[in-house]
């Protein structure tokens, strides 16, 4: 278990080293893996485990999502009926993505509407599955949560 912590260390380290548009999925998935691993192992080697794994997913989503990818999202976000799946391939990549997006929300510590949604991506072939949330800014537009 210990090599385990390392390796989940190194591998944040590494994630948080590289200034790429993936970084920001990266520490939004480090921190939902990290609560995730600690609520099913209820110690440190699991909730490391657990931020590695949520960074890597999160990176690899937040990395391979181009504009084009992100404009989607935001559709499936603005439009998408709760519980209904929206999907759509990259032109360009080829890359494949399913979203289900749930009933928006009232965030109540921002006031915020906010919604979440799985996401399911085969990107070189390897199927990848994440959640996100996507919260209004004040001129209307969705945004991501970290």
């Amino acid at each position: 278990m210990k090599y385990l912590s390392i390796i989940a260390l190194l591998f944040m380290l590494l994630l948080s080293s590289c200034a790429t548009k993936g970084q920001t999925g990266a520490v939004g998935g480090a921190a939902a893996g990290a609560l995730v691993g600690q609520a099913i192992g209820h110690n440190t080697g699991a909730t490391l485990i657990g931020a590695a794994v949520g960074g890597m997913l999160g990176y690899i989503v937040g990395n391979e999502m181009d504009k084009y990818d992100r404009e989607q999202l935001n559709h499936t976000y603005e439009r998408g009926m709760s519980n209904q799946r929206t999907s759509w391939v990259n032109p360009d990549s080829g890359n494949q993505y399913t979203v289900t997006p749930q009933p928006a929300y009232q965030n109540q510590s921002t006031n915020r509407v906010c919604r979440k949604a799985e996401i399911e991506a085969i990107i070189d072939g390897k199927p990848q599955r994440t959640y996100s949330t996507a919260c209004r800014d004040q001129s209307g537009r969705w945004e991501l949560q970290q």
